[in-house]
């Protein structure tokens, strides 16, 4: 007796066809021989291999390290008035940088754009620079740079608190009451709305506080998250 080779069926010696599939037996033999070894490569060969990165473990030390210092920073904002510089946070100099440029750059769209273009590009800077990272998929720098908008926020808040009383020093070292360019008593003189300086100074020192808040807690969700997962790599055998 002998095995049909496709459905395993026993046949007689001398048969020349399978009685149940109906297979030629050496046509079939014929095909398998020209048909080769299989070109298919084994599964393992085809299956991604999980490398560690030795320096993904730095990076996220680094980065752990990174939102302590700013969950640190933002208690120091969120415990002084508002108004009242943080000690050692050396943001306002940089954020004035941007302030700046938001003048010149929205120069050619008229006056109130020119003079709302400083604070406006001061808060949208970090914004669009959070929707670069996460085009990139990096997520952490994404809540650093959401981070950084909410503190622009509470760098602009006591300027626009500042629109009536005109006692902050401005850029040349005079204060608003003493020479023109004071932008926040402009806008609002311009809107009508001169009366809720106060208010709404206040309003962006809160903004700004919960915008830093929920970037930390969206950092502290992320890196817990991703505390145990690996670097995948597609890893070629020879």
């Amino acid at each position: 007796m002998i095995e049909c080779p496709k459905c395993a069926a026993p046949s007689p010696d001398a048969a020349v066809e399978c009685p149940r599939c109906g297979i030629v037996f050496a046509k079939f033999e014929q095909r398998t021989v020209a048909a080769g070894p299989s070109l298919v490569p084994p599964i393992a060969q085809t299956m991604p291999q999980i490398a560690r990165d030795p320096l993904r473990g730095v990076a996220r030390l680094a980065r752990a390290a990174l939102l302590l210092g700013l969950i640190v920073w933002t208690w120091q904002f969120a415990r002084v008035p508002m108004g009242i510089e943080v000690k050692g946070s050396m943001l306002h100099l940089p954020n004035l940088v941007f302030h700046e440029a938001g003048h010149v750059l929205f120069g050619l769209f008229g006056r109130f754009m020119t003079v709302l273009g400083g604070s406006l590009f001061q808060f949208a800077l970090p914004l669009a620079l959070a929707g670069v990272f996460l085009r990139q998929r990096d997520q952490f720098g994404a809540v650093v740079c959401t981070w950084w908008a909410g503190q622009n926020l509470l760098d602009l808040a006591p300027y626009i608190a500042d629109a009536r009383a005109l006692q902050l020093v401005l850029l040349g070292g005079k204060t608003g009451a003493e020479v023109e360019g004071h932008d926040w008593e402009y806008l609002l003189t311009e809107l009508g709305w001169l009366r809720f300086d106060r208010t709404l100074g206040l309003a962006a020192h809160r903004l700004g506080l919960t915008i830093m808040v929920g970037a930390l807690i969206w950092g502290a969700i992320h890196l817990a998250r991703n505390r145990d997962e690996p670097e995948p790599r597609q890893t070629a055998l020879m």
